[in-house]
């Protein structure tokens, strides 16, 4: 007959009757996970999405599609960004402005905007996991919290992932993008754990572990790729090229 009993407390239970060693891994309750790059591949799903919208154009605003390349298209996005830092990450409502002026320019209605960051979105949800990433998100389901974090739009109620997470949450829920902490704030705020209950696994040096450690989180970097850490920073509590080596 299976057990209900969580993996961690059962470990923490056996060492209450047998000498064991106790990892600094074990008073993780809550485990949260970065997106992109951490649990699928993003350019493929980001240029495939940048064409759809540049499709969508040619039926809906000829004249800006004819006027506009992907690359001309990025370009005044990041430009409107860099003027409205106070809105630079919801990136959404970033990409609906740039489209407004776009639209505006040529004499379209400004009203095309909303639907041509929704139709963006339709394939900017359609990720790619890596293999590792389903079954190890099942395993861990029953036995921790999970909550995935992003910067970027992705819904992941709309991905294959869906239904896996106990929370979602990105930068607008935040308020600020990370490398800020605010998101790793609202973990620890949504999920009632302490900082040393949490571990994040991420890919990004700068903008998920640095950050996450400074608060007092745990973490994992997952570094697919075989990269080299930065030097000037100070390493993850855990290195691992695949989710399959987390320390759980």
């Amino acid at each position: 007959m299976a057990s209900n009993i969580p993996a961690w407390y059962a470990k923490i239970a056996a060492c209450l009757t047998t000498p064991c060693l106790m990892s600094r891994f074990d008073t993780i309750r809550v485990i949260s996970f970065d997106l992109d790059e951490t649990l699928w591949p993003t350019m493929r799903t980001i240029v495939e999405a940048e064409r759809q919208l540049l499709l969508w154009f040619e039926t809906h605003a000829p004249a800006l599609a004819a006027r506009h390349t992907i690359e001309s298209l990025r370009a005044h996005r990041r430009e409107l960004a860099l003027a409205n830092p106070e809105i630079a990450h919801d990136m959404n409502l970033t990409r609906e402005l740039h489209l407004r002026e776009l639209l505006e320019e040529l004499g379209y209605d400004t009203g095309l905007a909303p639907a041509a960051v929704e139709h963006f979105q339709e394939y900017r949800n359609r990720v790619f996991p890596y293999d590792d990433v389903r079954p190890v998100l099942e395993r861990l389901r029953d036995d921790y919290i999970l909550v995935s974090l992003t910067n970027g739009t992705t819904e992941v109620e709309k991905t294959p992932l869906a239904g896996l997470f106990h929370h979602s949450l990105n930068a607008v829920d935040a308020g600020r993008a990370k490398p800020h902490p605010a998101i790793f704030e609202l973990v620890i705020d949504r999920t009632g754990r302490a900082p040393q209950e949490i571990l994040h696994v991420g890919d990004d040096p700068v903008r998920d572990i640095a950050p996450a450690r400074d608060l007092g989180l745990l973490t994992a970097w997952i570094n697919r790729n075989g990269e080299e850490w930065p030097g000037e920073l100070e390493s993850a509590d855990h290195e691992m090229s695949s989710l399959e080596e987390l320390p759980l």
